[in-house]
């Protein structure tokens, strides 16, 4: 049996609705039902959650998928609330032990206390911005792209648990320029493309 566990980092705020990071979540549910060896655990942040239950549905999955959306080039704070709150009660239970340096020689092995190896990742992001604003030299990103520019911090976060990155996926443009049907697409093909092509973990 696999083990899935897929977070809703987003959540109606101001002018966002958050629907379709709410939809992303309902696609992964109804793609992952065809496999009869997939047990599946969700969680949206904007909803009351237990930290103690959460902290065992990481520990738990073998899968974990993240949707967020970007709000001024930050994850939600209702998101970052539920990571700051979720790791550290998993503290010395089963997410980090600690930072993973010794008083003996405090300067080197920083970050190697996770405790979560053996598990994999997947980050979706929604944005605003078009994808030319990431690519296109003279524009707003210079030419650097989300892992490497506003999520590098989210990737060093699940490196530190002990976690590993299988894949990212980014929608651009979608406040102003929405094609919500072709987005939804791309996201079943990649997801066809890691667990059934690739079969990752199934």
């Amino acid at each position: 049996m696999k083990k899935i566990f897929i977070i809703n980092g987003g959540f109606p705020f101001a002018h966002s609705p958050g629907q379709f990071n709410k939809t992303l979540l309902e696609t992964d549910v109804n793609y992952f039902k065809k496999f009869e060896n997939v047990k599946i655990k969700t969680t949206e942040v904007g909803e009351p959650y237990n930290p103690e239950e959460e902290v065992e549905k990481l520990k738990w999955a073998d899968l974990i998928i993240f949707h967020t959306p970007i709000w001024w080039f930050q994850l939600p704070f209702k998101f970052k609330e539920y990571l700051d709150v979720i790791l550290t009660e998993g503290h010395q239970k089963g997410i980090y032990d600690s930072d993973g340096r010794t008083r003996s020689n405090p300067a080197i092995n920083y970050g190697t206390g996770g405790r979560l190896q053996g598990r994999k990742y997947i980050v979706t992001t929604s944005w605003n911005a078009p994808e030319e604003a990431f690519t296109w030299q003279g524009e707003f990103f210079d030419q650097t792209g989300v892992d490497q520019g506003i999520l590098f911090g989210f990737h060093k976060m699940n490196q530190f648990i002990g976690l590993e990155r299988l894949d990212s996926l980014h929608f651009h443009d979608m406040e102003k320029n929405a094609d919500v049907p072709k987005e939804l697409k791309r996201y079943t093909a990649f997801l066809k493309k890691h667990f059934e092509e690739e079969a990752v973990l199934l």
